[in-house]
């Protein structure tokens, strides 16, 4: 697609994005799905709406804690705003210990990213509050963990600065725990990318999907913990657990495994019923084609612009 005053394109794992004049930002969240850092080569129906839609409502329920750079959401599945210079770093806040925290804990380890983790803990319990574990994008491969002392000695964000982003972070975090819990669910962990315009810091990307965040169930996580069993968790593990099941863990050699279109509508089934538990709103299905879509933006920038 091209729209008018279009100056630059860029094509990520999951999001098309479009610059348009160095001002704003047209994100379109495609049906690309990946796994293990490879992008599986059959797209899922309704996904990339399910991401923007939820994205959208919690940017919308936020913006009273930070100003975030949406503009507009004009059709389901894009969004248009303010082209802000990204924080080199990603706020990533843990309320669980679960993931990446709990591998390390396994390890013997009690620090992470310069903050210590108490004793006691068992895989999935809550931390006595949460902790922030920041990470820096890395050039190429995965993002690396790095503490609060180390990004201000080394420059990466200023002490007032990133003094303000932990203060939203925490909020925001909180915000989300409050909205998860209207809807039985527990917000286990996410993360939050920032940016900013002259002095302003703005909330970019999106916050609080299943592609960024996780999520259990309220109901029984007790019961689950003294059992010492595994939490029932809202995300697309579930697309892992069968690539890995098939064969497939993005290593070098490995072929991702043919998905059957019955499995492809269950994959977008799953995502569906995840929009529906997180939101508590029915989900309705848009196919729009790319004309229409270019004849939206395009009439929205010009506003926009003018």
């Amino acid at each position: 697609m091209n729209f008018n005053n279009q100056t630059l394109f860029y094509q990520g794992k999951v999001r098309d994005v479009y610059t348009i004049q160095d001002q704003w930002l047209v994100m379109i969240a495609s049906n690309r799905i990946s796994a293990f850092d490879v992008i599986l080569p059959h797209p899922i129906p309704y996904k990339g709406q399910v991401l923007n839609q939820i994205a959208a409502k919690f940017l919308k329920a936020t913006e009273d804690i930070v100003p975030n750079w949406v503009i507009d959401v004009p059709l389901p599945h894009v969004t248009i705003g303010k082209k802000c210079v990204p924080f080199a770093v990603e706020m990533v806040i843990r309320g669980n210990l679960t993931g990446h925290a709990w591998r390390t804990y396994k390890k013997g380890l009690r620090t992470l990213c310069g903050v210590t983790m108490p004793e006691g803990l068992k895989e999935n319990d809550f931390f006595p509050t949460p902790i922030i574990t920041p990470t820096t994008k890395a050039h190429e491969g995965h993002d690396e963990d790095i503490s609060r002392d180390d990004i201000l000695a080394k420059g990466i964000v200023s002490e007032a600065d990133y003094l303000q982003l932990e203060n939203y972070t925490r909020a925001l975090f909180e915000r989300g725990k409050q909205m998860a819990a209207q809807q039985g669910l527990i917000l286990v962990d996410t993360k939050y990318e920032f940016g900013k315009i002259g002095d302003v810091i703005y909330l970019i990307d999106e916050i609080h999907t299943p592609d960024s965040s996780r999520y259990f169930y309220a109901e029984g996580y007790e019961d689950r913990q003294q059992r010492n069993e595994a939490q029932k968790q809202l995300s697309k593990e579930f697309v892992r657990e069968w690539l890995i099941a098939h064969d497939f863990m993005g290593l070098e050699g490995q072929q991702v495994p043919p998905m059957s279109e019955a499995f492809i509508d269950e994959i977008s089934a799953r995502y569906i019923e995840l929009f529906e538990k997180i939101t508590g709103e029915k989900f309705v299905k848009a196919n729009i084609d790319e004309q229409a879509v270019e004849d939206k933006v395009n009439e929205v920038l010009k506003k926009i612009i003018q």
